[in-house]
């Protein structure tokens, strides 16, 4: 069997790899080794990132839900097990933006967990 070389497609790798590490700085830019080794950790922080922005946004809806909520005096956990017990089957993401956006159909909302 014939001998095959890397040449070509070494290069491409390397330039690869190169490309995805521009804007690191000094050696992480340059070097394709240590490029390497920080193309792979960063997409470890953004795979990791992708999750922690989920759970941010989850945690920002709930925040802007306690705060509307608290103005009809009522608190979080008692708005949430309201609507369970009504049947409203809104998640939190459309609470929190019906609250900001439309504060009017948000305490008729309101209004019916306070009935129960």
């Amino acid at each position: 069997m014939a001998r095959t070389k890397t040449g070509i497609l070494r290069r491409r790798r390397h330039n690869k790899v190169l490309k995805a590490a521009r804007g690191f700085k000094q050696a992480r830019r340059r070097r394709f080794k240590t490029a390497k080794e920080a193309v792979l950790h960063a997409g470890q922080y953004a795979y990791e990132g992708r999750k922690n922005r989920k759970r941010d946004m989850r945690k920002l809806w709930i925040i802007r839900l306690n705060a509307a909520v608290r103005e009809h005096g009522l608190s979080y956990s008692r708005f949430i097990s309201g609507l369970k017990a009504n049947n409203i089957d809104l998640d939190r993401k459309i609470l929190s933006d019906i609250a900001i956006r439309d504060p009017q159909t948000f305490s008729e909302i309101v209004s019916k967990v306070k009935s129960v």
